[in-house]
């Protein structure tokens, strides 16, 4: 049984009003953008205990996870879409950078 209080404490913008698999869902599409779990928290009021454990895959690692990853594709294919505006080796370029980010993304 959780002991703290509903309301957020001081740092927080907000008060969350989010349910625990929306809180997920919100988490990991932060994540996915690369925001820090602590403006995460911040931003929609979820406690940050419960950001950093999912970041660091302590609780409810598969949902965030799937989410996460899900979120990633969506970002990549929004970012090559945008590239479709330039040509030749710009193009190249933008597009490669694209693919070794999310290769290489960790939170």
């Amino acid at each position: 049984m959780d002991n703290r209080t509903p309301s957020p404490p001081f740092g927080y913008s907000r008060q969350c009003h989010y349910g625990r698999d929306d809180q997920i869902r919100v988490v990991a599409l932060y994540a996915a953008n690369k925001i820090r779990p602590p403006r995460i928290a911040f931003r929609e009021g979820i406690d940050i205990a419960f950001v950093e454990a999912l970041v660091a895959g302590e609780e409810e690692q598969d949902r965030f996870n799937y989410w996460l990853d899900h979120y990633r594709k969506e970002r990549r294919r929004e970012r090559l879409q945008k590239t479709r505006k330039l040509v030749g080796s710009a193009r190249f370029e933008q597009e490669s950078r694209i693919e070794r980010e999310l290769k290489n993304d960790t939170l």
